[in-house]
């Protein structure tokens, strides 16, 4: 019988530990300018359903290459990560598509791969239409790793008016494959990838990525003075670009939390990177007094 009174508090116990868990929403979000239709997660925290007249900050966190909108999700080791950091900080968190080879980019050559207005327009736009969130750039944070990290340096860059903080996990801040740490076929190969979405190379293939690379936004992250949290693995083959990256940030006098951590291109390492971007976009979104107080967390 005591063995049974246990076994009944134990799963009143484990109810009661998921009733107000984060949830999940898998939201369609359907592109006017690409005709096509995507998804997002979203992960909502357990005060959202408990604080029914406050509005939540919001984290867009973007995928990488070959990846899709589940990624965040479905590929980190503990499944349950963006979960915690969604309860821990009271964050709204969105994870929305950017298809395989996307790059948060508005192809020049193919109108059915532009992703820079789909994020910037349609994704935060349907967002805050379908949930109680901070309507303001003063709500709106951004990173991503790898593609994603690409994406998110690139569009807070150019939308300074959307975001107020941007991160970068192991990002592709330089997308001319020649100065990646790969073997020369894969470079190549990785680079043919890029001619459906931004036309062929030409005979100055530096030129032609220029326009849709960060490294020469460097001045205009400065003017914008977003806060910046930018790191890369030691072992990881865009490790000499993130220092580029870093190399012109400090020259150009543009503050920064720059970080090189043991880890190369995998899962492992962006799990323990992503709980520091949360950490250091909460306080900038806490410093534009729109968190939800400790006292509400559930």
């Amino acid at each position: 019988m005591n063995q049974l009174r246990l076994l009944l508090l134990a799963l009143l116990l484990a109810c009661a530990g998921t009733s107000y868990a984060a949830k999940v929403d898998t939201l369609a979000i359907p592109s006017a300018v690409m005709h096509k239709a995507y998804r997002a997660n979203v992960v909502l925290p357990a005060a959202y359903a408990k604080q029914k007249k406050a509005n939540f900050p919001v984290l867009y966190l973007l995928h990488g290459a070959y990846g899709h909108f589940s990624d965040w999700l479905a590929k980190t080791p503990d499944r349950q990560l963006v979960h915690r950091l969604a309860d821990q900080y009271n964050l709204i968190i969105v994870m929305p598509e950017g298809e395989t080879f996307g790059w948060y980019i508005d192809s020049p050559v193919n109108k059915e791969s532009q992703f820079e207005t789909y994020i910037t327009q349609e994704v935060i736009q349907k967002v805050d239409q379908t949930y109680r969130t901070v309507r303001d750039r003063k709500g709106r944070v951004i990173t991503g790793l790898s593609m994603g990290g690409h994406g998110a340096l690139y569009l807070s860059a150019r939308h300074p008016d959307l975001f107020c903080a941007a991160g970068s996990m192991s990002g592709a801040v330089d997308i001319n494959t020649a100065k990646w740490k790969l073997n020369p076929e894969d470079a190549k190969n990785t680079a043919a990838r890029f001619e459906p979405i931004l036309g062929p190379a030409g005979a100055s293939p530096e030129n032609y990525l220029t326009s849709y690379m960060v490294l020469p936004l460097v001045d205009k992250l400065k003017a914008n003075g977003l806060p910046l949290i930018i790191d890369c693995g030691v072992d990881d083959f865009l490790i000499n670009t993130n220092r580029e990256l870093h190399q012109r940030l400090v020259y150009n006098g543009t503050p920064h939390d720059y970080t090189e951590r043991p880890g190369g291109h995998t899962w492992e390492y962006w799990q323990n990177s992503l709980p520091y971007h949360v950490l250091f976009l909460h306080q900038v979104l806490q410093a534009n007094a729109v968190t939800i107080p400790s006292t509400a967390r559930q």
